[in-house]
């Protein structure tokens, strides 16, 4: 169901992001970003003359090698568009993110290693996005594994209940998929 219909307005600004998540033929995973802002109208530019409608007035491509524990192995980043000179030269501190793992604690991590005036916000942006398209991939494998050790004693509870309404403790979806993790009162 899409949005209700609008007021009357104006379009002025259009981010797309769009990412995408590989298994690798050597058992490392790619999750690659590429983000995109473009304007309905032209804007002047001291370091790029006029940015016309449609030009990029960002465009960047992130990519995060991992394992399946989610250990980030390598990362590149690219600035093809922005809107000064230098915003390609910070792009090599993005390897600062090499050896965290994609869990909790990950976004405070990227901030602090990536964030303020030693990255990008766009490319911080797109490190987020990145984040969830490595989890949606992983799905598979993490489904697999998990059923193997739903016969073993000591079951893990996943990392993922308690991260959104449907996957509460006390949710109808845990009750169904994970009891042994279920904590409603029926």
């Amino acid at each position: 169901m899409p949005l209700s219909e609008p007021v009357p307005r104006r379009h002025f600004h259009t981010r797309n992001v769009e990412c995408h998540g590989y298994l690798r033929d050597d058992g490392l995973w790619d999750i690659e970003g590429h983000m995109v802002d473009t304007k309905t109208y032209s804007i002047p530019n001291r370091h790029r003359g006029e940015v016309a409608v449609g030009e990029p007035v960002h465009e960047m491509w992130l990519r995060l090698t991992i394992d399946d524990s989610m250990r980030i192995h390598a990362v590149e980043a690219v600035t093809d568009y922005g809107p000064f000179g230098l915003c390609p030269a910070i792009t090599h501190n993005f390897r600062r993110l090499e050896g965290l793992t994609i869990g909790p604690g990950f976004r405070r991590a990227v901030r602090e290693r990536v964030g303020g005036t030693q990255g990008c916000t766009h490319l911080v942006e797109l490190v987020d996005s990145i984040a969830t398209t490595a989890f949606q991939t992983m799905t598979a494998l993490r489904h697999r594994k998990e059923l193997r050790h739903r016969t073993a004693p000591n079951l893990e509870r996943p990392r993922f209940l308690g991260t959104c309404h449907a996957l509460a403790s006390d949710s109808p979806a845990v009750k169904e998929h994970w009891p042994e993790f279920y904590t409603g009162n029926d």
